[in-house]
């Protein structure tokens, strides 16, 4: 009995731990329900530089932590008999804290891009957003979109 509460545990944290890794994408050619249908500013610019780099957030939720030192607790009680069980769990628990903190960090973070633009009005300004689906270069002409929130992104 105790062996199928164990599995159905794992099985739980872990389909918890996979939809809180799930984050929307912050790409210059992916739009959200909310942005859809909304007028957005358009201003030309010439790409001057391109630098990438990790798109993180800011501050993780914790879910990593909890499912990773749930499996390890539940797996570690499995180890040897009597107090040797307390210390096993007490130690898969900690175990897995870590590497669910771990695994929870590389999954929220993406590649992304730093492209520093010259608008045709001359103001000069970086945007940050994932890499993918676009290819930029310097000396590229593009489109800088800024919606009624404030959120810009560069695009063809």
């Amino acid at each position: 009995m105790n062996l199928t509460l164990g599995r159905i545990a794992i099985v739980a944290i872990a389909a918890i731990f996979a939809s809180g890794c799930a984050a929307p994408s912050r790409s210059g050619y992916t739009y959200t329900y909310r942005e859809a249908l909304r007028p957005m500013q358009v201003e030309m610019a010439v790409i001057e530089a391109i630098r990438e780099v990790r798109l993180e957030r800011s501050r993780p939720d914790g879910v990593g932590s909890a499912a990773g030192a749930v499996v390890g607790g539940v797996a570690g009680s499995n180890v040897g008999g009597g107090s040797g069980r307390i210390i096993g769990s007490v130690l898969g628990a900690v175990a897995g804290g870590v590497a669910g903190s771990h695994i929870e960090q590389s999954a929220t973070t993406r590649q992304a891009l730093e492209i520093t633009v010259r608008t045709d009005r001359g103001r000069t300004f970086a945007v940050v957003q994932e890499a993918g689906g676009e290819q930029f270069a310097p000396g590229q002409r593009v489109r800088i979109l800024t919606d009624s929130r404030g959120v810009t992104r560069v695009s063809y």
